[in-house]
């Protein structure tokens, strides 16, 4: 059969049963928009490295042929056949065990999600850019679905189904884009010496190398010592290994941002074990770990944290804000040169 059929050049098409509608009508317009996020998902699945992810995407595409089925054969909106012209077709019609299955998807993925308290801006990884493009185009058809509602009856699962529907291809977005980034940081352990091995024996002991309050009372006061020196209050953070505050301590007139900072800044340090003008240096376009700030909370690519070293592994880390980068660095070089 030829691809063109030459039904539509006067800019109808047929719905399920041979009912002829306008292309731009709203019914027509709910399910096409839900066929622009099936193209979408398409890319979506050919690009992310994930397996779950894969099958869960071609899952919603086989799915939605039967939901675009059932907006395919609801009534026409415009009276442009009497109802003997239309032949009656049964479709399956979206029940609420659908919605609950994506339900537990969601709570599948956001059992391992990051949590976060900042707007994303997608494009984390290639798939995940696909996937809120996708959700963008659901929220789309919901809306377009909820006007078509205020015409004729729709089902009323349906457009819970679309709501949560949104809400899984959110989820999904962040759990690839977090994965990627996950196995970016561990591609540049690697290339630093600092395989799975090396870094469990950081993280493990009996505790007795890791800083006391006295350490932090120590660092905090040379910094601020630096900091006079050179005419700028400060904030100053000490975190252990983990990235757990033990101490922050404020000079007058210091920002009142840097209280957040500074603390963010030693976190950093800690947990990827690297200054945070190094990681900077990492995360630009084009270099191994773009991006890896973006949805990540408390990471900052922020001059001015440092971690702490003693024989050969990572027992915490120190933040300083409230002056330049390079100011910021001074003065936590100060504080890591009095442990």
């Amino acid at each position: 059969m030829s691809i063109y059929t030459r039904g539509g050049d006067k800019g109808e098409t047929s719905m399920l049963g041979g009912v002829r509608v306008p292309k731009d009508s709203l019914r027509i317009e709910v399910y096409g928009t839900l066929d622009e996020a099936t193209s979408t998902l398409g890319l979506a699945r050919s690009t992310t490295r994930h397996d779950d992810i894969c099958q869960d995407i071609i899952a919603l595409q086989g799915e939605f042929i039967g939901v675009m089925a059932e907006l395919a054969s609801g009534p026409a909106s415009d009276g442009a056949q009497p109802p003997r012209q239309r032949k009656k077709i049964e479709v399956p019609r979206v029940q609420p065990a659908q919605v609950e299955r994506l339900e537990r998807t969601i709570d599948k993925y956001e059992a391992e999600r990051l949590p976060s308290n900042q707007f994303v801006r997608p494009g984390g990884s290639m798939a995940s850019a696909a996937l809120d493009m996708a959700r963008t185009f659901v929220r789309r058809a919901e809306r377009r679905l909820i006007t078509l509602s205020r015409e004729e009856a729709v089902n009323p699962h349906l457009i819970t189904y679309f709501n949560r529907l949104s809400d899984l291809l959110y989820v999904m977005a962040r759990i690839d884009e977090q994965r990627e980034i996950e196995q970016a940081v561990i591609r540049q352990f690697r290339a630093l010496g600092l395989d799975a091995a090396s870094r469990a024996s950081q993280t493990q002991g009996d505790g007795a190398m890791g800083i006391c309050l006295g350490d932090c009372d120590r660092m905090v006061e040379a910094g601020i010592r630096r900091a006079n020196a050179i005419g700028v209050p400060m904030v100053l953070s000490v975190v252990d290994a983990g990235g757990h505050v033990i101490e922050t301590r404020r000079m007058d007139d210091a920002l009142v941002v840097s209280i957040t900072l500074a603390p963010h800044k030693a976190y950093t340090a800690a947990t990827v074990r690297m200054a945070t003008q190094e990681l900077a240096k990492l995360a630009q376009p084009e270099t191994p770990l773009f991006g890896i700030d973006v949805n990540i909370p408390n990471l900052t690519l922020v001059g001015g944290g440092l971690p702490l070293w003693r024989d050969g592994r990572v027992i915490g880390a120190v933040g300083v804000s409230g002056g330049a980068v390079e100011q910021d660095v001074d003065v936590a070089q100060a504080m890591v040169a009095a442990l």
